[in-house]
């Protein structure tokens, strides 16, 4: 009989904590991957997406879940890391201010490492086609890109056995990442999406990310689970 630990596929799946990533994790758990749960504290407004992914970890079946720090409110740049440039509550124009410089750079190169420590052979992360026009690290070209980097920036890579950087949600709408991962048994009650959630925890209601949620829950014909400071 052969050995499960040499014959299992691994892979490394970035959570933050919000509905994407919970989704991918669902789908890399129903495509027999055994999943390593990665976040990463990078000095966000909030810990509350952090509690979220710990929650997500638990129940969407990864064997592990390890937080990262790394501390970008250092250099700030974002009203995600810097409390003196408020969160936007309307619609904006080009890159938003909750763009994060180089967050998504900065995770995949941690997944990147602990996937060549774990000889895992994939890395999940949870980009959208709703984020293409606001964010320049959440684009195919992106990952492409990446990719090729990744290639040659490890021992795993040049030895041709490197991970395959996925995102599987990249042509989704929000309502199509929501039925996908309702069919899945996602429990969308405990992700955090909001920019701005009161102390209490409650979804502000007015950031970008919650309207792009609450949206999402519209169009795909499902009731929206998330507690918001205020009836929508």
């Amino acid at each position: 009989m052969s050995n499960p630990a040499t014959t299992e596929k691994r892979a490394v799946i970035l959570l933050s904590g919000g509905l994407d990533s919970a989704t991918v994790l669902a789908m890399a758990r129903r495509d027999g991957l055994t999943c390593y749960a990665l976040s990463i504290d990078y000095g966000q407004r909030h810990s509350a997406e952090l509690d979220a992914a710990r929650q997500v970890a638990i129940t969407g079946g990864a064997v592990a879940h390890k937080i990262v720090s790394v501390d970008l409110a250092s250099i700030g740049g974002s009203a995600l890391t810097d409390t003196s440039i408020g969160v936007p509550t309307g619609p904006t124009e080009g890159i938003p201010v909750t763009y994060v410089p180089a967050r998504n750079t900065t995770f995949l190169a941690i997944a990147l490492g602990w996937a060549e420590v774990l000889g895992a052979t994939e890395i999940h992360l949870g980009i959208n086609a709703v984020d293409y026009s606001g964010y320049p690290d959440c684009r195919p070209e992106f990952i492409t890109a990446y990719q090729r980097l990744a290639d040659v920036a490890t021992k795993a890579g040049v030895e041709h056995h490197g991970a395959q950087i996925k995102a599987p949600l990249i042509d989704l709408s929000k309502a199509e990442i929501i039925r996908a991962g309702m069919a899945l048994g996602v429990d969308y009650a405990s992700t955090v999406s909001c920019y701005n959630l009161a102390a209490s925890g409650a979804a502000c209601g007015d950031c970008d990310a919650c309207h792009l949620r609450a949206e999402g829950f519209t169009r795909a014909g499902v009731a929206d689970p998330t507690r918001y400071q205020s009836r929508r």
